[in-house]
């Protein structure tokens, strides 16, 4: 029984150090879960309706429209309190948050409480989305694979990714659309070795969700036509518009948010309320109860009144904003589309009306402001587009989708954030930072200047000049004033410019003669992001260093190549730190890999000259010519990894073990210490 035990445990090892299977298989489990996730959502969605309103939804007696809503929300608001915080809300920003600063991590118990949770909103007449939920859903089976393999952090990310693929793709029959929202807005990295992975995820939550509902659209779209060149502008005084109705749902969203937070009562109180609220304006409204794609079908065909449609238009952001600020759990996605559909219905209709023989019909705007309200709330805009390209397989309605879109995103630009980070932003989390650490901003300038420097005397001859050009890998020679101040410079194009008359100037010009005035000088202790853009502005390769605490005291050069070298470098380590922790924990014997042509990975003991000292003390980098990618502590039973890309300040124990990348001399001869 141990034998066989221990052997599918080396096969579930081989299985997850292969990039291609694992990366493929596990994708298309996540798929097939999402999908199934998002029809088990549908269903229970359909299952409490009939419970709670019968076969005529939201169509009861005054008090039932209003009681309804008022105890499906206070029993969300139970779940939530007692069982999972993280089923509150729209779930996007909690999986946007796990990515960017819990390695992936999300609660298996969340898929369960999202999903109770969600479809009781929902059937309650929630004025919520379900695609919020459905990509919680997938992105917490992805979190849950990976927690069950022990993924590395990249592994992880680009699971929960693939669930979050899955959630919009089997919600609305857009495959791509899916992958896209994924990179886009969840894990912002379009890079090939994550994106794979996630198509292959939307893919197979596709199928899942046709085999249960037909390969339909989301939504039965009108057909489109471009009657005039001249209705480009018309659409793009739309996307303005839509621009500003995003920003109009995004400030009430969360006006009504800190509002309901102000007060302190236990959560299921409010969301008790907010249902009581959210009865009243479904008692003439009942449009904005659920996910309304009924009303938003009429609007697409255009089948309602133009004030009708107005109204709507900001109901359904008060409806929306009350239950999610409650604190209901549902999504925003649909209500975007929602707000979308009324904004561009009514739009239309006036624009139809003054120019009837060069504009489309109402339908055709409400389809486009549909894209370009989700683009203003989300800052999305290839998803907005692609999901509504899906949905129509139709080329001639991409050239409005994509004005309209992006004249809306660019309308919402003065916000801090979309209406996904805005929440986390309140919580004092950038996602931003937290996804990609500036890597330029985390180096100085001692960490890659050269300590050479090309100094001159200023009546050094022409002659001269050029014979030290010739010598000097510098591309520039400096000259320094009484003081000791590097003052001019000369570059190869002064004396280029001098060298049709070389013979005769060669003994009568002097280095002052032709330099020019040097204003660019930088201290040991700038940050390269800096130093990267005094290099774009002077266009220039190489600038002088001196010490921060005496200008007169020059120290060398930095060069730009360097920079993008180090810049290369460091990028490749953090990879290195999420694909190899797993060899940490096998270790790799002393054994030198090559990474890539000249740079190799090793496992090493702690020297013992280092003990006690800080990374940034013993200054590995300009001393060894090593980087440390990770550090372990070898404990009693087992070893221990501390930390994936070690600090700065990181203090040396007996202990530890290191991996150093380098040149093969240089982690040859720091492995001999």
């Amino acid at each position: 029984m141990k034998n066989l035990k221990n052997r599918i445990s080396s096969i579930l090892e081989k299985f997850k150090t292969s990039d291609y299977g694992f990366m493929i298989v596990v994708p298309m489990i996540i798929g097939l879960l999402g999908g199934l996730g998002a029809a088990l959502l549908r269903f229970l969605i359909h299952f409490f309706q009939q419970i709670l309103w019968g076969n005529d939804h939201y169509m009861g007696k005054w008090w039932l429209t209003i009681l309804i809503p008022a105890v499906g929300a206070f029993i969300v608001g139970m779940i939530i309190y007692f069982f999972s915080k993280e089923a509150k809300g729209h779930g996007v920003p909690e999986v946007m948050e796990a990515i960017s600063l819990k390695n992936g991590v999300i609660r298996p118990r969340v898929v369960l409480s999202k999903v109770i949770a969600s479809a009781l909103t929902i059937a309650s007449g929630g004025s919520v989305g379900r695609e919020g939920p459905i990509i919680q859903i997938g992105s917490a089976i992805g979190s849950t694979l990976g927690q069950v393999f022990k993924l590395s952090k990249r592994r992880m990310r680009t699971l929960v990714g693939c669930g979050a693929a899955a959630g919009i793709a089997a919600a609305f029959n857009t495959p791509i659309a899916g992958a896209m929202f994924s990179v886009e807005i969840i894990l912002g990295d379009f890079a090939i070795s994550q994106f794979s992975p996630i198509v292959i995820s939307s893919v197979t939550a596709t199928v899942v969700s046709r085999i249960f509902y037909g390969n339909y659209p989301a939504f039965e779209v009108p057909l489109y036509a471009l009657r005039h060149p001249l209705e480009l502008l018309p659409y793009a005084l739309l996307g303005l518009i839509a621009g500003f109705v995003g920003i109009l749902f995004i400030k009430v969203l969360y006006f009504l948010e800190d509002k309901f937070d102000s007060v302190k009562i236990p959560d299921y109180y409010k969301t008790a309320f907010g249902g009581i609220l959210l009865g009243i304006i479904g008692l003439k409204f009942p449009e904005v109860f659920g996910v309304g794609y009924d009303a938003l079908h009429q609007a697409l065909l255009g089948k309602m009144s133009i004030m009708f449609l107005f109204a709507l238009i900001f109901l359904k952001i008060l409806a929306s904003s009350i239950t999610l600020g409650s604190g209901s759990s549902g999504g925003i996605f649909a209500p975007s589309l929602f707000i979308g559909a009324m904004t561009g219905g009514f739009f239309g209709n006036i624009v139809h009306k003054l120019f009837p023989a060069v504009t489309a019909g109402p339908g055709a705007y409400a389809l486009v402001a549909m894209s370009a309200v989700v683009a203003a709330t989300t800052h999305a805009p290839i998803t907005a587009i692609l999901i509504i390209f899906e949905m129509t397989n139709d080329y001639k309605i991409i050239l409005p989708l994509m004005i309209a879109t992006i004249i809306s995103l660019t309308t919402t630009r003065f916000l801090k954030g979309s209406i996904y980070t805005l929440k986390l932003l309140k919580k004092g989390i950038n996602i931003h930072q937290g996804r990609e650490l500036n890597i330029l901003k985390a180096m100085t300038v001692k960490d890659v200047m050269r300590p050479s420097i090309e100094i001159i005397p200023p009546d050094t001859s022409m002659r001269k000049l050029v014979e030290k050009f010739i010598k000097s890998d510098h591309s520039f020679f400096y000259i320094p004033d009484e003081k000791g101040n590097i003052s001019e410079r000369i570059s190869q194009q002064e004396l280029s410019s001098a060298a049709p008359d070389f013979e005769n100037l060669k003994d009568f010009v002097v280095a002052q003669d032709i330099a020019t005035p040097n204003q660019l000088l930088v201290n040991e202790n700038d940050h390269l992001d800096y130093i990267m853009k005094e290099f774009a502005k002077e266009n220039i390769d190489e600038i002088p260093v001196v010490s921060e605490c005496d200008p007169t005291k020059i120290l060398g050069t930095i060069w730009r190549i360097d920079v993008i070298s180090a810049y290369n470098k460091e990028i490749l380590k953090r990879d290195l730190a999420g694909e190899v922790s797993h060899l940490m924990s096998t270790s790799l014997n002393k054994q030198k890999v090559e990474i890539i042509e000249g740079l190799f990975l090793l496992e090493i003991e702690v020297p013992n000259k280092f003990i006690g000292k800080t990374i940034k003390e013993l200054n590995l980098r300009q001393k060894y010519g090593v980087d440390i990618i990770l550090i372990k502590k070898a404990g009693d039973k087992e070893e221990k990894l501390l930390k994936k890309v070690p600090g700065g300040d990181y203090e040396f124990q007996a202990e530890d073990h290191l991996l150093i990348l380098g040149e093969k001399k240089c982690v040859e001869r720091l492995s001999n210490l």
